[in-house]
């Protein structure tokens, strides 16, 4: 198969698995799974991807196996976050205010555009998967090293934030230690340079600057549209916010500044 084949194919699966979850999300009446099944998607791409291409290289097994290292944690982690609290209140406030359109909206707005951001965040793996020929070269090793760095970042900061809010001591306090004293969102950067890494070890192969797209996609939804502003919004309602904000990075981690 040639680059476009696997590109449209892998469209397609993407399609076919957000479409099954929304009849399972209609059966659940729960529209959370949608954030469950993110990371598995992209698993789901890196496999079929993978297979469609029958190659092997150490190049597609190393990609296979950040994507999959990436995915069931994430996964993992958002189910046992939500499991036995019901629909996530942004859904349920969706399925108040859609009403009678709620069933359409919900198939093409939370699960066709999350599926379509998903394909186009996933094409250097693609690229990958279909144009990997050779040995390892330098610029993989440095591609996993700043994924291995974003993954710490992402895996550590969810961690103390599960901590932070498993304690009912902490509830209205704004948490500002560990990772999240040098930035606001350091499991968004994480995941961020995690993507920036697989796009470094796409620059391997020849062509491949146009999956840059990847990285810049998951970069633009969390800096600009449903990542930190959404967050950013609901946390402002903290009387501890404003003080913390001032004094802490947004996004890159960043020692904070010094009381004026």
């Amino acid at each position: 198969m040639d680059t476009s084949e696997v590109i449209i194919l892998s469209g397609a699966i993407i399609l076919i698995y957000m479409s099954a979850l929304f009849f399972v999300a209609l059966r659940l009446k729960d529209n959370s799974i949608a954030d469950i099944a993110w990371g598995p998607g992209f698993i789901l791409v890196a496999v079929t991807t993978f297979l469609m291409t029958n190659d092997f290289a150490l190049r597609q097994i190393l990609v296979l196996s950040l994507v999959m290292i990436w995915g069931f944690r994430l996964a993992k982690r958002i189910y046992r976050r939500n499991r036995g609290k019901g629909e996530d209140p942004r859904y349920q406030k969706w399925r108040e205010e859609w009403g009678s359109s709620f069933l359409i909206r919900s198939y093409l707005q939370i699960f066709i555009l999350q599926g379509f951001f998903m394909w186009l965040i996933s094409m250097p793996v693609v690229y990958i998967m279909v144009a990997s020929t050779g040995s390892l070269g330098w610029l993989d090793f440095v591609g996993t090293a700043i994924w291995g760095t974003g993954f710490f970042f992402e895996a550590t900061a969810d961690k103390q934030l599960d901590c932070f809010l498993s304690d009912k001591s902490n509830r209205g306090k704004i948490l500002d230690r560990g990772l999240w004293r040098y930035s606001r969102h350091p499991n968004y950067f994480g995941e961020v340079i995690q993507w920036w890494g697989i796009f470094i070890v796409a620059l391997n192969l020849s062509g491949a600057w146009w999956t840059v797209i990847g990285p810049l996609t998951i970069t633009g939804l969390i800096l600009f549209v449903s990542g930190i502003p959404l967050l950013e919004k609901s946390m402002k309602q903290n009387p501890g916010f404003q003080d913390y904000a001032k004094r802490t990075s947004v996004f890159i981690p960043m020692l904070p500044k010094k009381p004026v």
